[in-house]
């Protein structure tokens, strides 16, 4: 059993923040042999917080609906139940990096306008 959508998550972060580390990339890549189609194939390739946030949510509808379909009574039900659990939390990590990003952004434009109002440039 295999936790895909987290594996597919962590090559699009890897993608996104210019991570090298090719041990890691194999490992993921190998994990999600097979299963690369629809929002953990384009979750994979991600190259934007926004996409991964965008297809990690279209993961999660597939994992819900896989959920739905799958009988209480099935060995595989309580796995399933739990990779939700895992992928939300991850949900919620990507969502704070985001906001955490456009914190540094503002921050950064703040600096730049105190600059300007301290140093004023003559045009």
């Amino acid at each position: 059993m295999s936790c895909y959508e987290i594996e597919a998550l962590r090559l699009g972060l890897m993608n996104v923040l210019g991570t090298e580390d090719d041990h890691a990339r194999q490992h993921a890549e190998q994990e999600l042999e097979g299963h690369m189609t629809g929002p953990i194939e384009a979750l994979a390739g991600a190259e934007t917080l926004a996409a991964i946030e965008r297809h990690l949510d279209a993961a999660l509808v597939d994992l819900e609906e896989e959920i739905a379909a799958t009988p209480e009574d099935d060995p595989e039900y309580d796995y399933l139940r739990g990779r939700l659990v895992a992928v939300r939390d991850a949900e919620r990590a990507v969502s704070r990096i985001t906001m955490q990003g456009e914190d540094v952004l503002a921050g950064l434009g703040e600096a730049h306008n105190v600059l300007h109002e301290a140093f004023p440039v003559d045009e």
